[in-house]
């Protein structure tokens, strides 16, 4: 199973790759021999039904997981080669929030920023959560806060963080449809800015020059 990346000027850009992967959970082979080359500036929509392995292929491509046989490389080398140099550049953003929800908006941002070793300030972490409606609920408890408004501190978050790599499990689920439209645009903006975006989705999306993987 592969999908192919046509010669663009992007892929002078760093590239990541997964060459003849194979994925096995429990005595179950969820897919095999799969490669896949994503450049700088490209998004790949991985869809499926449940239980093929779309989250585990995130987990692969995140260096979270490794694979039965196969290996994931970011810019020529293997992710595990240069797992920190990696990480700095990876946002990812799985099925769950991972929101503290005895924290608030702001101070989620602020953690994260601090985990990431990121100079993140009040005033920046406040001008992303405003950027997505959320100026009445950033002192708010995140428990306060709806599935929907989640996904916008989450969104926020996206801004925030300053990764090249963004890799997302379902990150349209809750959303209304302007909240949809205002994700759609996030990665678009991203994309035009060189970055790099895997995701999943059971939705039918509209980002320009998407690239669609069914497993």
């Amino acid at each position: 199973m592969t999908a192919t990346t046509p010669f663009l000027p992007s892929a002078l850009l760093p590239q990541l790759e997964a060459r003849g992967v194979t994925c096995i959970r429990g005595n179950r082979e969820l897919f095999t021999d799969l490669s896949l080359t994503l450049s700088a500036g490209e998004c790949l929509h991985i869809r499926g039904e449940n239980g093929v392995g779309k989250t585990s292929l995130l987990r692969l491509l995140t260096g979270l997981s490794t694979p039965e046989s196969g290996e994931i490389l970011w810019a020529g080398k293997p992710i595990q080669d240069e797992a920190q140099s990696y990480r700095r550049q990876l946002l990812f953003l799985g099925h769950r929030d991972a929101l503290k929800e005895d924290l608030t908006s702001l101070e989620n941002l602020l953690m994260y920023a601090a985990i990431d070793d990121l100079k993140l300030t009040e005033k920046d972490a406040l001008a992303a959560l405003y950027q997505f409606g959320l100026r009445a609920r950033a002192d708010l408890p995140v428990s306060c806060l709806s599935a929907g408004q989640k996904k916008r501190v989450l969104m926020a978050r996206m801004v925030s963080r300053k990764a090249d790599i963004w890799i997302l499990d379902e990150p349209f689920n809750t959303l209304d449809i302007a909240a949809v439209q205002e994700l759609q645009q996030l990665i678009a903006g991203h994309l035009k800015n060189n970055g790099l975006v895997v995701f999943t989705s059971h939705q039918h999306i509209e980002i320009p020059g998407l690239r669609v993987l069914d497993l």
